[in-house]
């Protein structure tokens, strides 16, 4: 072959890839934002399990490879025609030009239409290696602040680039808003003020989300910040948002409603008659921060947060066979979690033994973490991966198993790394028969990814490089897990313990943690989370840090700016007790007594969790009265099994049923008072206190007294007055 041929030759064959790469759309830079901004890999289209309508694309997108072959080589020449690129189904179908029942997605002036054309004129090929994959995506402006409802605001979205370029994707983003009420926002990132709050509004691009930040406030409506002193940092950054969101906060709470709710929220109980009688006569300047040490001190502080941790790690005896639990374990994990409570043991340390517990579940109480987490003599990792991704980091990794997580930064690699650290985990039997010994085995072979089947050596959520090889991977998981500079477990926590004592999360669920679901404050959840982490992750110093707060102290009674706010803890929150905690107090406030079967005499209601001995062929439901209250099942490790809203039958179960009746008649409080002669006035003023750790208003003690009337000594008449106060909303609410 001569020169001149061999140029022509080499002109022939380099033309078209220069045209390819110069001129063509890119596959997963161009094309598949296409479909992902039409809605056509979503799960109600084409990117179900199953596809739809015969053609099927990966779940937003995760999967580019697989996509490109079933676009142009599962059915050759069907849904793209390379011959006349205008007659392809693809272009056809989302043009509305052919029966489709998606409807019509685009027009073919639009520039999704052209994108796809041109690629499918190039010959729709696929991507070289080196094609620059989206690294993060930024929504600007990030805070959006509007007076009056109607206004409007466009926003951006950027996509930034491996190769350290940036575009504007906001023709291919989509947008989303968490409250429509508050803030609505077009497909063309047009944000549109609605009532007065706060909430976010969301671009996602590629597998990245990303939100900002919308405030509505009254037009012409003028306001005074009163500057409320801060007793710690907590105070400083409510009163900012406050401040910011123009919503003023609540005066502090009188000291009655103070000693009630902290006794409450620390130790599970009522303050009793003398513990009332001693506060309210007490004129110290600092008796409330004196109170909380006191409470923190308590046993029934213990006893507390004992019944919260078993909750939470399902401890449980007896259930259904298989699936059924050792009471002796369920003994024996709980006497752990109540030692590790009692001696104040930092949280960090408390979970990493779990994380890597090992040894006998009738003796190791840490070990149980794998017999309780799961209900199953078969341990399976991912059920193990998600409940503990789920309990001590908020997430729920379990989203991003078949596809990248749709509303988070989590995908697949992240979780078939994460599930690798526990592919290892066994139980064998040991010495009798209900014995199991929890051990990791090394040998174990990772988890494979459901793509491509590749092993996915452990790695930590959001890590780059897999742990270390040659010992239990559990050690590097709870180093990494538990660090002072691990957001997602100090913001965890910071946020559960929160909740407890303020009546909702600054995240809510509190186990949903994603950049979709952003905190209400997000700088505060930040300063929450860094000082539980300085304290040494010291749950009664944290918790002092919450009560002594101003924020914390403040009255449930709204003012004129406030009424309306349930997410800036502008005002307290009213609460309804926990079925436990209710219980108990009905027991307190009578002085009566309830037994729990398999449970020895004396214990209190806060001290059971389910217990079966000897019977795993039925459910154990407990005391009626818990399941009839809310309380949880342990079925899973969501926070959505305890359930807090009241119900019907938790009305009809009181009024009549024999739990306030009989407990009135065990405790014969007012027997007592009226065998001691004590007077109407006393009685009456006594039995508020029991109920409702107050004494009654004027208005109260002389319509008790008046209808009282003349039989100032029959006890049935007292004991109606009791049978009142204790089904009355203020006795069953933390307030």
């Amino acid at each position: 072959m001569n020169s001149c041929s061999m140029r022509l030759l080499l002109c022939l064959l380099l033309t078209p890839m220069l045209s390819r790469s110069e001129e063509s759309p890119s596959f997963r830079r161009d094309v598949m934002p296409v479909f992902f901004r039409s809605g056509c890999n979503q799960g109600t289209c084409h990117g179900s399990a199953r596809g739809k309508d015969g053609f099927m694309l990966s779940l937003f997108g995760y999967d580019p490879k697989g996509d490109l072959f079933r676009i142009k080589e599962e059915m050759v020449g069907r849904r793209i025609n390379l011959a006349v690129p205008g007659q392809s189904l693809l272009l056809l179908k989302a043009t509305g030009k052919v029966p489709h029942t998606g409807g019509e997605l685009f027009t073919k002036d639009s520039p999704h239409y052209q994108t796809l054309l041109r690629w499918i004129e190039a010959g729709a090929p696929d991507d070289e290696a080196t094609v620059p994959e989206p690294v993060g995506i930024t929504l600007s402006p990030d805070r959006i602040i509007f007076e009056g409802q109607g206004t409007a605001q466009q926003t951006r979205v950027k996509a930034r680039y491996s190769d350290g370029s940036e575009r504007d994707v906001s023709s291919l983003a989509l947008f989303a808003t968490n409250n429509p009420a508050i803030a609505t926002i077009d497909d063309q990132g047009v944000v549109k003020a609605g009532g007065r709050g706060d909430t976010t509004v969301f671009a996602r691009f590629s597998r990245f989300t990303i939100g900002s930040e919308v405030i509505v406030l009254p037009k012409d409506t003028a306001f005074h910040w009163p500057d409320p002193p801060a007793v710690n940092y907590i105070d400083e950054l409510v009163n900012g948002r406050l401040q910011l969101l123009r919503l003023l906060p609540s005066d502090l709470c009188d000291d009655e409603t103070f000693l009630r709710r902290v006794t409450l929220d620390l130790t599970g109980t009522l303050p009793s008659v003398d513990a009332h009688r001693s506060f309210m006569s007490d004129t110290s300047q600092d008796k409330r921060s004196v109170l909380i040490d006191r409470l923190l001190a308590d046993p029934g502080f213990t006893s507390l947060w004992t019944a919260l941790w078993a909750e939470m790690l399902r401890v449980k005896g007896g259930g259904y066979a298989p699936s059924a639990t050792d009471v002796k374990a369920a003994d024996v994990y709980y006497e752990w979690i109540h030692d590790q409570m009692a001696v104040n043991r930092p949280l960090d340390r408390f979970v990493a033994d779990q994380i890597t517990g090992t040894g006998s579940n009738l003796t190791s109480g840490p070990a149980n973490l794998y017999t309780m987490l799961v209900h199953d003599v078969k341990v399976t990792p991912k059920n193990l991966a998600a409940d503990i991704s789920q309990l001590f980091t908020g997430v729920r990794i379990q989203c991003a198993e078949c596809h990248n997580h749709p509303f988070d930064r989590w995908t697949m690699n992240d979780y078939y790394g994460w599930v690798s650290f526990f592919t290892g985990i066994r139980r064998k039997l040991g010495a009798e028969p209900r014995e199991y010994y929890v051990f990791n085995d090394l040998s174990a072979a990772p988890a494979k990814h459901l793509i491509d089947e590749r092993p996915m050596p452990p790695t930590v959520l959001g890590g780059e490089a897999p742990v270390p090889s040659g010992k239990d991977p559990r050690e590097a998981l709870a180093e990494w897990l538990t660090a002072k500079d691990n957001p997602l477990f100090a913001r965890n926590l910071a946020n559960r313990i929160w909740a407890h004592h303020m009546g909702r999360g600054l995240v809510e669920p509190l186990d949903d943690m994603r950049v979709s679901n952003p905190p209400t404050n997000g700088p505060l959840l930040d300063a929450l989370a860094r000082h539980l982490a300085d304290s040494g992750f010291n749950l009664r110093s944290f918790i002092r840090d919450i009560c002594n707060s101003r924020t914390y102290q403040l009255s449930a009674r709204p003012n004129a700016t406030n009424a309306g706010d349930t997410r800036q803890f502008s005002r307290s929150q009213l609460r309804r007790l926990r079925a436990d905690v209710l219980l108990d107090s009905i027991v307190q406030a009578t002085d009566g007594a309830r037994s729990f079967q398999y449970f020895p005499s004396g214990i209190r209601a806060i001290e059971h969790y389910p217990r079966t001995p000897g019977d795993t062929t039925r459910p154990h439901v407990g005391d009626p009265f818990f399941e009839t209250f809310g309380r949880s099942g342990r079925a899973g490790v969501c926070v959505c099994e305890t359930k807090p809203e009241p119900t019907l039958s938790q009305a009809l179960h009181l009024v009549a049923g024999d739990t306030v009746a009989s407990q009135i008649g065990t405790g014969q409080v007012v027997l007592k008072l009226l065998n001691a002669n004590a007077t109407p006035q006393a009685i009456i003023e006594e039995l508020y206190i029991r109920a409702l750790s107050r004494k009654p208003t004027e208005g109260e003690l002389e319509k008790m007294l008046t209808l009282v009337g003349g039989a100032t000594r029959d006890r049935k008449v007292y004991e109606d007055l009791f049978w009142g106060l204790l089904n009355s909303t203020e006795f069953l609410f933390n307030h």
